[in-house]
C-alpha cells in the first residue's frame, strides 16, 4: 500500500508532514508513504494581507484539489490556518496532540529589548489588539511569509519584533530566538494553535491513522472552532479560543472584542469533553449576547 501525503512546500510544513508520516510509518511499516509538496495561492500572494486576497481558504484550496484528483490521499495542515467550513468531500480524520499553544516574542539577532520606534510585526488582529494592551507604546505592521522570511524580515531591521506561534518555532529548532513566551493569560491563542489536522476523502480508509489521531485534542478542538464559527471568526476576525482537559471536563476560553476594537471580552465555561461542540456554541453566544445587552 502506498499512501500520498499532501503538504505546503515550506520548511515548517515538511516537517509538520513528516511528523505525521513518521507516525504512520511507526505503525504501519508495510505502508509506502510519498511526499508531495505544492505552493499554495497564500505562500505566493505575500504584499496583501489574507482578509484581503480571500482568507485561511488560500492555504488549503490546492491541497483540496490535489485530495479531490487523487495526487493526495491525505493532507497535513496547521490547524488553527484552516477555514471554518471544511468540504464535505473532505473531512478532517485525526488530529495531533497538541504543541504548546502560547505565542512567543521575537527580537532581532542581537537584541534585548523593543526598540519602539519600530513596528512589531503581527499579522492578526487577535494577536495586535492583545499586543496593544501589554505595549500601550507599540505600533504594529502587518507581516506575511513563512516563519524563515519573517525571521529574515525581522534580522534585516524592517520590525523591532515578531509575535509568532510557539509551536513552529519548536518544530523548527528556533527554540533559541524566543524572547519572551507569552502565558495564555496574556495572549489568548488562536483557535487549534499548536495542532497539526490531517484531512482526507470521505470513503479513503485512514485507519492507518487511528493511533495518531488523540483525542482529547479532537474534543479540544472541535470546541475552539464551535466557537469560533458561532461568531463568525474568520482570519482577520479578532477572537480567540483556547481549551484545557481537566478530567473528563473542557474549560473553553474564548475572546470576543467589541466594534471598535477598544475592548475585548475574555471569559472562560466549563462542559464534559463529549460535550465539545454545544460548550464552544452555547460560549459564543452568552459572550456575544452579554456584550449587546451589556
Amino acid at each position: 500500500m502506498k499512501i500520498k501525503v499532501g503538504s505546503r512546500e515550506s520548511k515548517l510544513a515538511v516537517i509538520q508532514s513528516q511528523i505525521v508520516i513518521d507516525a504512520i510509518k511507526k505503525k504501519n511499516p508495510d505502508i509506502e508513504v510519498e511526499l508531495v509538496t505544492m505552493k499554495t495561492t497564500g505562500d505566493i500572494i505575500l504584499n496583501k494581507t489574507l482578509d484581503k486576497i480571500g482568507g485561511k481558504g488560500l492555504f488549503v484550496k490546492e491541497l483540496d484539489r490535489a485530495l479531490l484528483n487523487g495526487d493526495a490521499d491525505i493532507t497535513v495542515h496547521s490547524f488553527k490556518d484552516m477555514p471554518m467550513d471544511v468540504d464535505e468531500r473532505l473531512p478532517i480524520v485525526a488530529v495531533s496532540k497538541r504543541e504548546d499553544a502560547r505565542d512567543v516574542l521575537i527580537l532581532p539577532k542581537g537584541q534585548t529589548e523593543i526598540d519602539f520606534s519600530k513596528p512589531i510585526g503581527c499579522s492578526s488582529a487577535r494577536r495586535r489588539i492583545q499586543l496593544q494592551k501589554l505595549y500601550p507604546q507599540c505600533t504594529v505592521k502587518s507581516v506575511r511569509g513563512n516563519v524563515l522570511t519573517r525571521l529574515d524580515k525581522l534580522d534585516s531591521g524592517e520590525y523591532s519584533a515578531l509575535i509568532l506561534a510557539y509551536a513552529g518555532i519548536k518544530r523548527l529548532g528556533l527554540e533559541d530566538r524566543v524572547s519572551r513566551i507569552f502565558e495564555t493569560s496574556e495572549i489568548l491563542p488562536a483557535a487549534c494553535q499548536g495542532i497539526l489536522a490531517v484531512q482526507s476523502r470521505k470513503d479513503f480508509d485512514v485507519s492507518f491513522l487511528d493511533e495518531f489521531c488523540d483525542k482529547d485534542t479532537l474534543a479540544i478542538s472541535i470546541a475552539e472552532r464551535s466557537f469560533i464559527k458561532t461568531l463568525d471568526g474568520g482570519c482577520s476576525s479578532p477572537v480567540a479560543a483556547y481549551g484545557v482537559i481537566e478530567n473528563d471536563n473542557i474549560i473553553l476560553t474564548g475572546l470576543y472584542v467589541e466594534d471598535d476594537e477598544n475592548q475585548y471580552i475574555i471569559k472562560s465555561k466549563t462542559a464534559n469533553k463529549s460535550k465539545a461542540e454545544i460548550l464552544g456554541k452555547e460560549l459564543a453566544i452568552e459572550m456575544r449576547e452579554g456584550y449587546i445587552n451589556g
